[in-house]
């Protein structure tokens, strides 16, 4: 009744006046402009429609074209500027979560501990080596970010969280989206193709995991299984990428423990939206388990560094890598005791360190790779 009859008083055409003046509406006008527009929608749904929508996607694009980094009101996550680029630029940029990177650190940290695991004894990592896979790793975030978009487009719409993206709120089209996943995934192969034999078919074969994760939210609550089995692929990648060809002993491990690694840190993220995903219909590790979730997670953490150990010792790593790995497991304790899966704010908080969790492990096998010795220095 209040907001029907604040409707009255203050019209669409109000609204519209504000978005062209060029100024992003506070917060609470915000707000208070969705419930106008929802209001004036209910009494007439010839023309209103239309308006309504192009107000969303106004507010939509003021409220990420003009922001440094900040903290959102939401969910506490990171956001950085995309002030510099042009603004007709900027939409693909957020497809491609540029201005989140933390999706990007999550998919290149599994590659540094492969290509360090992978370097001569005694020696640093290859640098070269790592800054090719850090540009792949920021492209195929990009390439599976649009991807997942354009799945879930009719999705996005209906939860908070998501609601801005470019292709839910109009910005994009699906086509538009679709040209640019070709740039993305061109500039990928480019990167593999730097690559031997071996690893540029290892590479390519991961190709059906990034196109078909998106899909699994609809059909089993394991998803994040899929996004770790997508995510961690740069396990395998980076130690065929050094030696010429997998060390199974190491790689599969390695791999496994990614996996682990990802459900623990995707089922936290998850229950920011357990409550969206209920309303629309998509599944998650995180509606799954609920209230047992601690308990998942402690399995998980578990089996991820019972197979970080197996893979440090077929690797013949020392004293410094399990010390790094003690490390993981009193971050890893802290993180599920201390998670309230019952605050968003919270779980972007605990998602989000997994980043200095996964740098503590690249240290700490970096570490242990320079006390190695060569078996010529020991013979």
């Amino acid at each position: 009744m209040f907001f029907a009859r604040l409707s009255s008083q203050f019209p669409l055409a109000a609204l519209r006046r504000t978005s062209r003046s060029g100024t992003c509406p506070p917060p609470c006008l915000s707000t208070l402009s969705t419930c106008v527009l929802r209001s004036q929608t209910a009494r007439s749904k010839d023309g209103v429609r239309s308006e309504s929508t192009a107000w969303r996607r106004a507010l939509c694009s003021q409220s990420r074209f003009t922001f440094r980094p900040r903290e959102t009101q939401r969910s506490g996550s990171r956001s950085f500027s995309l002030s510099g680029a042009p603004a007709h630029v900027q939409p693909y940029l957020r497809l491609m979560r540029l201005d989140k990177p933390i999706g990007t650190w999550l998919l290149y940290l599994p590659c540094t501990w492969s290509i360090a695991l992978a370097a001569e004894p005694g020696c640093l990592p290859d640098l070269g080596m790592l800054t090719l896979f850090g540009t792949g790793a920021l492209l195929m975030r990009g390439a599976g970010c649009t991807i997942n978009d354009m799945w879930d487009k009719d999705f996005d719409k209906q939860v908070a969280r998501t609601a801005c993206r470019p292709i839910a709120s109009g910005e994009i089209t699906r086509m538009q989206a679709l040209v640019f996943l070709g740039g993305q995934l061109t500039l990928a192969l480019g990167v593999l193709l730097c690559l031997n034999y071996y690893s540029i078919a290892l590479g390519a074969s991961s190709l059906c995991l990034v196109i078909t994760y998106p899909l699994m939210k609809r059909i089993t609550y394991w998803p994040q299984l899929v996004l770790g089995l997508t995510f961690n692929w740069g396990a395998l990648l980076g130690w065929a990428a050094v030696k010429g060809s997998c060390d199974w002993s190491v790689c599969l491990p390695l791999y496994f423990s990614g996996v682990m690694w990802t459900l623990i840190y995707d089922t936290i993220y998850a229950h920011q939206d357990k409550e969206d995903d209920v309303k629309v219909g998509v599944k998650s590790t995180a509606l799954m388990f609920q209230d047992q979730t601690k308990l998942w997670l402690s399995g998980f953490t578990a089996a991820m560094l019972s197979g970080l150990v197996v893979a440090g010792v077929n690797a013949e790593q020392t004293l410094p890598y399990y010390a790094a790995l003690s490390a993981v497991a009193v971050h890893l304790a802290r993180q599920i005791y201390t998670v309230d899966i019952n605050k968003a704010e919270d779980c972007w908080k605990q998602f989000s360190s997994n980043r200095n969790l996964g740098l503590l492990l690249f240290l700490g096998i970096v570490a242990g790779n320079l006390l190695k010795e060569s078996k010529e220095t020991r013979l």
